[in-house]
């Protein structure tokens, strides 16, 4: 778990933005873990999607989820995520990520 989390400082460092933290999940098959979060939108669309669209996900599943990612943020954009039907569509979009 140590090595996960040097990993993910290094990620914060190379982006210069985001947070590690250790997440203590008790769900039935989830696991205590070291998380990198970027929350800041404007991180996100400056730093991480430029940096995701340049480098390509290797896993399909994986390049489904960001695909997603993009459609909530454009949402988001939007003002979509402002009325309880639009929050209700992007928690709908949401659960088809893994």
């Amino acid at each position: 778990i140590e090595t996960d989390r040097k990993i993910l400082d290094e990620l914060k460092r190379y982006f210069g933005c985001g947070n590690v933290y250790f997440q203590r999940d008790r769900r039935l098959n989830h696991q205590q873990c070291y998380r990198y979060e970027v929350a800041k939108r404007k991180d996100l669309e400056t730093i991480i999607i430029p940096f995701f669209r340049k480098n390509r996900l290797q896993f399909p599943s994986k390049q489904k989820d960001f695909s997603i990612f993009l459609r909530l943020m454009e949402m988001i954009q939007k003002g979509i995520h402002s009325t309880p039907r639009g929050l209700r569509r992007m928690y709908a979009l949401k659960q088809k990520m893994h």
